[in-house]
């Protein structure tokens, strides 16, 4: 199914037809593939609905950077067309991020949220990745004064040593995208998020360390954090059926 907001046709995908909804907001590059055992089972009680960020799945990502709140106004703007009102959210990493802005800045009605290894807190510019980043600067800028043969060769050299994997994988107009994003911190959000919150997390996840979920229990109000012993960034998947029978009772609670 599509839902179109501005020129981006957003592809979901909706499961079940039961009274209550949730949402769930997967993680950057991941589709609805990945949540498919946890909602073959959610369906049962619940109408389920979940999208394709621009740029993965079936939605095709514009010719624009978007920011942030191009993401949250676009969700915004699904919820509308398709009258879904408070409706229960699950959140993984990257949707964490439009999950917490939905309920903190635009006020967005949540009947119950689950952050999954949720991103949103920018980590400290640390001395060695300053340096790495002035080295990365430098080193770029001395190879504009190479031939015009070998530069290019540099150049590439230079971007695949410096950069993320993450990074590297994405289409030359998607970077600036995802700049816009990990360069946004939302911890002053936090503590503006109102809604009842279960905070699930992977004690060994590198991606978003634990110290941030203690950080998003520690500042929303009405929270829980559990840690999962020995997972890491995919929790729910390396726990799915615990995960789901925690998911469930909160939400029945």
């Amino acid at each position: 199914m599509i839902n179109v907001y501005q020129t981006i046709n957003l592809s979901y995908k909706k499961y079940g037809d039961n009274k209550d909804t949730i949402v769930i907001l997967p993680g950057w590059g991941e589709t609805r593939n990945t949540f498919l055992d946890i909602i073959n089972i959610l369906k049962i009680d619940y109408t389920v609905y979940i999208v394709d960020y621009p740029g993965f799945g079936e939605t095709e990502f514009p010719n624009y950077n978007l920011t942030m709140d191009d993401y949250t106004h676009l969700i915004i703007n699904f919820f509308k067309e398709l009258n879904i009102e408070n409706p229960n959210i699950i959140a993984h990493s990257f949707g964490g991020r439009i999950a917490i802005l939905l309920s903190a800045k635009y006020n967005i009605a949540i009947k119950n949220l689950i952050l999954i290894d949720s991103a949103g807190i920018k980590p400290k510019m640390t001395l060695k990745k300053k340096f790495k980043l002035k080295l990365y600067k430098t080193l770029q800028s001395l190879a504009n004064y190479l031939p015009k043969n070998i530069k290019f060769e540099v150049k590439t050299y230079l971007f695949n040593k410096f950069s993320s994997s993450d990074y590297q994988s994405l289409d030359e107009n998607m970077r600036e995208t995802f700049k816009n994003i990990v360069n946004l911190d939302l911890t002053n959000y936090l503590s503006s998020v109102k809604t009842n919150t279960l905070i699930l997390w992977g004690e060994k996840d590198i991606d978003t360390p634990l110290k941030d979920g203690k950080l998003m229990h520690k500042k929303i109000t009405n929270s829980e954090l559990i840690i999962f012993p020995n997972c890491t960034h995919f929790c729910y998947l390396e726990n799915t059926y615990v995960i789901i029978k925690i998911i469930l009772c909160f939400l029945d609670n």
